[in-house]
This record gives structure tokens, C-alpha cells and sequence, in this order.
């Protein structure tokens, strides 16, 4: 019995690791396609399609790119991580406080809030309200403030961190309680310390849509110096792309062909590279507090 027993199980990794090495390898196909590209002639990708491996390699693309335009992408970069950075903070905060409120179930009109939240997801009122309170209640325009409050806060999170703090048994809080401790003194001693998994993992969504963000710098930013990286790159892509098809922006002149196809694909690694590379530094403190938020002492 304990032969065949060990002989399945064998058979079981066996099998596992061929399915995850597979699926890995289908998922990290369109990337290394991606860098390919970016790497390539534009000429060759044109006439032979895109592929795995570069097509006569060249930097000409990323030399295109950071020759023309080098100190207002680091500027970008710089202005992307600060709002990444701060953003993520500040939404964290925000939404850890509403939803350990909310996870209390002696809150007064708990339900009430509770619904009031949940029906902006359902109905919002709209692009034109949500543009002119930015800009004329809370005058955001040209700053960049205008890149990290309009997305400060997200239900969805919020009743996702609330679902995990709700677990976290309230006779700790009435120990505290009767302790002396106050509900502010409790959240960052007791229900912050014991929440690692959603707080990494609401933050990590938090950083990701600051990260990428484009559309409030679309709708609130014309200075050149607050450009987000996101949208900075989407601009000379879309400058690539109205050269190539004809259509010379403001300012331009003469007949140019520029690479189009690679620097979509090199505008995609200049966008997700350190995200790809931050990854496997963020990625042991994830488990780290996932195991933290099974394992209680």
C-alpha cells in the first residue's frame, strides 16, 4: 500500500509541475514576445510579424525614445513614484479606518454607511459632477494632488479589508477596552498588526492602479512637468502613431517614419519594468503576511 501510495504521489507532482511549468510558460510567452519586439528592426517586424526572438536587434527604438525625450521620462518616473507612494499610503489608511468602523458591529447605523457605500457602486453620478467637484470645490486643477484624491478611496476594497477585519475576534477589542485603550489605540495596536494579508493585498491593488494611472492626469493636468509616466508615454505613442499614419502633430515638420510597432512595445517595458522587477522583493513579504493571517500564536 505504501508503494503505490508513493508511486501516485509521485506521479501527482510530476503531473503538477508539468501543468504549472506550462501554464507559466503560456503566461510568460506575450512578454518575452513584448521584449522581442522592442528589440527589434521595424522594418523585419513589419514584413515577418512579430516573434519570440528579436529580428535584427538594434536599441534604435529605446535610443528614439530617451534620446528625444530621456530627462522628461526620468521627470515622469519620479512623478509616478511619488503618487504611487503616497497614494498608496494615504488610500491605505483611509480605507483600513472606514472598514475596521464598519467591521465593528456595535457601530451605530452600521448598516446605514454600510449601504450608502455599497450604492455608489451600483449608481455614481457621473463624469460632469465628479470633474467639477475636483476642480471647483476642491481646486485641483494643474496640481498634483488632482493624481492621488480622485482615487484615494474604493469601496471595493474597502468591503474586501472589512470581510477580513470582521474576523479578527471582538473580545480582543474588549480586552483592550477594558484595558483603558481607546478604538484608535486598538486599531494600530491590535487590528493593523493582525490584518498583514489585507493590507498587502489591498495595497498592492492600490499601487498598481496609481502606478498605471493615466486618466487623472488626462483630466486635470496641462502642465508638462506633472505628466504621470503613464500618460507622458501614452503621448509619444500616440505622436508615433499620427507620424506614421499620415497625420503630423503641431510643430512637426517634414516627411518622418518612425517605429511605430517597437516603440508600442518598448513603451510597455519602459511602462511595467519595475513593476516586473519590484515583484519578486514584494512577493516574500506577501506570503510572509499571508502565513501571518493563518497561522495565530
Amino acid at each position: 500500500m505504501r508503494i503505490k501510495k508513493r508511486t501516485g504521489d509521485r506521479i501527482f507532482k510530476i503531473v503538477a509541475v508539468l501543468f504549472v511549468t506550462l501554464f507559466a510558460l503560456i503566461c510568460l510567452y506575450p512578454l518575452m514576445m513584448v521584449v522581442s519586439v522592442s528589440f527589434s528592426n521595424e522594418t523585419e517586424v513589419l514584413l515577418n510579424g512579430y516573434s519570440v526572438f528579436p529580428q535584427a536587434p538594434t536599441l534604435d527604438t529605446y535610443r528614439y525614445i530617451f534620446v528625444n525625450s530621456g530627462a522628461k521620462i526620468a521627470r515622469s518616473y519620479a512623478v509616478t513614484i511619488f503618487i504611487t507612494a503616497v497614494g498608496t499610503i494615504g488610500s491605505l489608511l483611509v480605507t483600513s479606518m472606514c472598514a475596521f468602523a464598519l467591521s465593528i458591529k456595535k457601530l451605530r447605523y452600521r448598516n446605514v454607511i454600510a449601504y450608502l457605500c455599497n450604492f455608489t457602486i451600483v449608481f455614481s453620478a457621473g463624469l460632469v459632477p465628479w470633474y467639477f467637484i475636483c476642480t471647483n470645490v476642491l481646486h485641483l486643477k494643474n496640481s498634483v494632488w488632482s493624481l492621488i484624491i480622485p482615487s484615494l478611496f474604493s469601496v471595493w476594497n474597502m468591503f474586501l479589508m472589512r470581510t477580513y477585519l470582521s474576523q479578527v475576534p471582538y473580545a480582543l477589542y474588549e480586552s483592550a477596552l477594558i484595558e483603558g485603550a481607546g478604538w484608535m489605540r486598538i486599531f494600530w495596536r491590535i487590528a493593523v498588526p493582525l490584518s498583514k494579508t489585507a493590507f498587502l493585498t489591498v495595497g498592492l491593488m492600490y499601487a498598481l492602479t496609481y502606478w498605471n494611472d493615466w486618466w487623472n492626469a488626462l483630466m486635470f493636468i496641462e502642465k508638462k512637468e506633472l505628466f504621470p509616466l503613464q500618460y507622458f508615454l501614452y503621448g509619444i505613442l500616440s505622436n508615433v502613431n499620427a507620424i506614421s499614419s499620415g497625420r503630423v502633430p503641431a510643430g512637426v515638420t517634414g516627411t518622418l517614419q518612425l517605429p511605430a510597432e517597437t516603440v508600442k512595445m518598448a513603451v510597455t517595458i519602459i511602462t511595467i519594468g519595475p513593476i516586473i522587477f519590484l515583484y519578486p522583493f514584494i512577493q516574500k513579504y506577501f506570503v510572509s503576511g499571508v502565513m501571518s493571517g493563518a497561522v495565530k500564536e
